[in-house]
Order: structure tokens, then C-alpha cells, then sequence
């Protein structure tokens, strides 16, 4: 990857504004110029759109949106930026956290709005970190179902999406303005397209190993969840035109995801009572403190796995969710009448589990620092799923202002016509795992990209 010059260019066709991937965060940019009345061409490197959006679980988290206030719930963008600040230890950029907090809420009621997209509030529990509910997300929870809804939107809008064009270098001027992309196609052709703006999708590094081993280094082993296209090639061109990353030891981690079926299996089960034991059959750490840094907790137990561990109760829970009943439809979920009889079922000692499971009907706050007093005692019959850490996507990237506009290294000032969103950008997870708040990588997709998408219509 590099920069070309603009005088090197054949372009075969221009389009006032380009997207580079067809996730929720290019997705969203998209329809917002194309509602303004833009022409946008979006290209995908993909045979078929689905990215990182389409490997979550499709929580979104905004503050004051129509669905909060049907469902009674109070919740403001100052709480919601306090509550990524706390868990960011005050280190996520204050920028970029007003600038996505604040157009969260309006960002989600507008999707919510098309007629293709269905985003109702996740009621019924908190995740990690968040005062209140407010995750909004498809009826099944799928990040997959998502994707759906945004293509639908798309393509009644006639939005162009290019499939199996993967953009392998920019033309720039010297002033760091973009003049188009070159893309090659999957039997090696090439072509060069011409844009007036561009805006920068297609995710972070954690595809790119030698990026996650350099920055990254304790994820360098762990497994990959999410997708292999995300090579950082958006940082390196945003670095290369006079822009600077930041934060690029950020990234979500999950400590869930059940082995060796590869399926995420929900946090929820864990923020409603359920505990990891490792493999001799003992609690080793605080489950509530956050499924991304509980990823490098499970990553340190023998053989890098552990078992979720619950009850008949949160399995009910669990079934509300399709990733979950497609773990059970696989057998991923092990089910026991007793103690003893789940401890012989996934090869634990039977006190050990008898003791872990005794400590949920404990009171007060335990040794790990979790208050056992928030969530009723696990009781039989007992359900587990074997699960280990992985990395899902980075969060750092490119610094940006408040439009989502790529700055210039060591200034405020903007280049000429870039912008970058999603993973492409420095997030609000600050320097380092746990200062991930549950919901902060598709924050960042829908909010920067519909930031980018404004921004970007009115200098069309």
C-alpha cells in the first residue's frame, strides 16, 4: 500500500464522495449522503458485505432516544460520556466522546426511522459499565441482522455498493488531498477511481498480525474474532497523508466465545449471575469488571480456556439471543441435575465447582471484588459452555475532530477531504482492554459515520 500521484491516475469514473467498506459505519455514511441528495459510491474489498458489524451482536448503545423514553428509562449524553469516562479511567479523547454521545441518540432514532430498520431497547439487564439500559439492537440480537437492515436501506435508496474491489492505494496531492483510490479485483485487474471526498470504513488492524504483535502484544496469540480484512490499511494511508494514530494499544477483547464451535456466547449471562470457573474448577476473577478485559484474564488460565457457569434462569435469558441457541443447537451448552453431576460432565473437581457455586449465594462484595448481592444464588440444574479470550477489533486509529475529519499530526487543523469512522478511527476506549464500555465499536461505527456523512454533504 502507498500513495500515488494524481497524475499517475486512469480514472474510469468519479463520484463526488467514496466510502471504503460496507459495514455499519460505511453503510451509515452512506445513507446520509444519499438522503442528502449525494451522489456516494461505497467500496467493498468482499464478495458480500458483513465485516466486524455483521460478527457482533449488534448492540448500539445511545442516550435519549424515542425507544428510552417509551420504555420510561432516563438517561442523558453527559451520563452516557461520564460512564465511558469512568471506564476509560478519563483517558478516552473528550472530543470525540462529546461529539458521538451527543449525536447517539438522534443517530439511532433516525435509523430507527427507516422503514428497513428495527432497533427496540435491550431491556431486562445492564451490561458492564452502563448506568442504564440503553443498548439498542435487532430483535435478535445479531450483528448479521443489522447488516440486513442497512443493505435493505441501501439498496431501496440506490446506493452503489462494489463488491470484491479491494483499494490498494490513494492518489493524494502533496497537500494530503485524496483524488481517488486504485482497486484491484480479484483476477488482478485494476482500476482507478476518482472522488471529491473520501471516507475511510474499513475497520482497524486486527486482522494484520504483525500490527497486533506490535501494539497489541498479549492479543498476539489469542484468536482472532474478527475479520481478516481489517489490515490497518486505513490508519497507514490516514499516517501517511500528514495524519497521526492514536491509542493504538486500544482494542475490544471478548472472554467468551465458546471453543471450539467459535460462537459468542453473551455477557449478559454473566452480569446476571453467572460465574468462569478455569479448568481445577475455581473462580478467578470479578466477571462484572467487562467481557473485554475478561478476555485476558481467561487467555491466562491453563490451556487459555475457562467455563461459564449458570443456572436454568439465565439459560432462559440466554435463548432470548440467536448466537446462544445456536451454541445449544450445536451442543455447545452442557446441562447437569447436579454438582457432581456437571463437574464429571466438563472434567472439574466436584468441591471445587461446589465451592465456586456456593459463593453466588454469598453477600456482599467477594475476594475478586464483585457484589454477589446484585444477582439471585446460582441453584440446579446447572448449564456451562467451554470458552476462550479473544481479540474482536482494535480501537485505536486515526485522530480525528468532531466531524470525523482525519486531523493533521501534532495540530487541530483537518487534511483537506478525509474522514475516518468505526475502527478507521481512534475511538473513545482509551489507551488500553479495559477501558472498553460494552457497545463502544458499533458507537463509533453508526455515530462517526452519520458525523462523517453530514459533514461531508455539506462540503459537496
Amino acid at each position: 500500500m502507498t500513495l500515488l500521484s494524481p497524475g499517475d491516475a486512469s480514472f474510469s469514473v468519479s463520484a463526488p464522495a467514496l466510502v471504503i467498506g460496507a459495514g455499519a459505519c460505511g453503510l451509515t455514511a452512506a445513507l446520509t449522503l444519499r438522503e442528502a441528495g449525494r451522489d456516494v459510491l461505497v467500496l467493498e474489498r468482499d464478495a458480500s458485505p458483513s465485516g466486524s458489524t455483521a460478527l457482533s451482536s449488534g448492540m448500539i448503545p445511545a442516550a435519549g432516544t424515542r425507544r428510552q423514553a417509551e420504555a420510561g428509562v432516563t438517561d442523558t449524553p453527559g451520563l452516557m460520556a461520564s460512564d465511558i469516562q469512568r471506564k476509560a479511567k478519563d483517558r478516552a479523547d473528550p472530543v470525540v466522546t462529546a461529539a458521538v454521545t451527543q449525536s447517539a441518540g438522534p443517530t439511532i432514532d433516525w435509523l430507527d426511522n427507516l422503514p428497513e430498520v428495527d432497533l427496540p431497547l435491550v431491556t431486562g439487564f445492564l451490561y458492564p459499565g452502563h448506568s442504564v439500559e440503553r443498548m439498542h439492537a435487532p430483535p435478535n440480537r445479531t450483528g448479521e441482522a443489522l447488516m440486513g437492515m442497512l443493505l435493505t436501506a441501501a439498496g431501496r435508496m440506490g446506493i452503489d455498493i462494489v463488491t470484491e474491489a479491494h483499494v490498494t492505494a490513494l492518489f493524494a496531492e502533496p497537500d494530503g488531498r485524496v483524488r481517488g483510490v486504485r482497486v484491484t479485483r480479484p483476477d488482478g485487474t485494476v482500476e482507478d477511481i476518482g472522488c471529491d471526498i473520501l471516507i475511510l470504513a474499513c475497520n482497524g488492524y486486527g486482522g494484520n498480525k504483525a500490527m497486533v504483535a506490535e501494539h497489541i502484544p498479549e492479543m498476539a496469540k489469542a484468536d482472532y474474532f474478527g475479520h481478516v480484512g481489517n489490515q490497518g490499511d486505513a490508519v497507514r494511508w490516514g499516517v501517511e497523508l500528514g495524519g497521526e494514530a492514536k491509542h493504538m494499544s486500544a482494542y475490544q477483547g471478548h472472554g467468551s466465545v465458546a471453543v471450539p464451535h467459535g460462537i459468542l456466547i453473551t455477557w449478559a449471562l454473566m452480569m446476571e449471575g453467572g460465574i468462569q470457573i478455569n479448568a481445577a474448577g475455581e473462580r478467578f476473577s470479578n466477571e462484572h469488571q467487562g467481557y473485554s478485559e475478561q478476555s485476558v484474564a481467561v487467555l491466562a488460565q491453563p490451556g487459555k480456556v475457562a467455563w461459564d457457569v449458570f443456572d436454568d434462569r439465565i439459560h432462559k435469558l440466554g435463548m432470548e439471543f440467536d448466537d446462544y441457541r445456536n451454541a445449544s443447537d450445536q451442543r455447545a451448552v452442557v446441562h447437569a441435575d447436579t454438582v457432581e453431576d456437571l463437574a464429571s460432565r466438563i472434567g472439574v473437581d466436584a468441591r471445587k465447582l461446589a465451592a465456586a457455586i456456593a459463593e453466588t449465594h454469598a453477600v456482599g462484595t467477594d475476594r475478586f471484588g464483585r457484589d454477589l448481592s446484585v444477582n439471585p444464588g446460582l441453584d440446579a440444574p446447572f448449564y456451562a459452555v467451554k470458552v476462550t479470550g479473544a481479540l474482536f477489533h482494535t480501537q485505536g486509529g486515526l485522530r480525528i475532530d468532531a466531524a470525523a475529519r482525519v486531523l493533521r499530526a501534532g495540530t487541530d487543523d483537518s487534511l483537506p477531504n478525509l474522514y475516518a469512522g468505526g475502527g478507521a478511527a481512534c475511538g473513545v476506549s482509551g489507551p488500553e482492554v479495559s477501558g472498553y464500555l460494552s457497545g463502544n465499536g458499533l458507537l463509533t461505527a453508526v455515530t462517526l459515520g452519520r458525523l462523517a456523512g453530514l459533514d461531508a454533504a455539506k462540503s459537496l
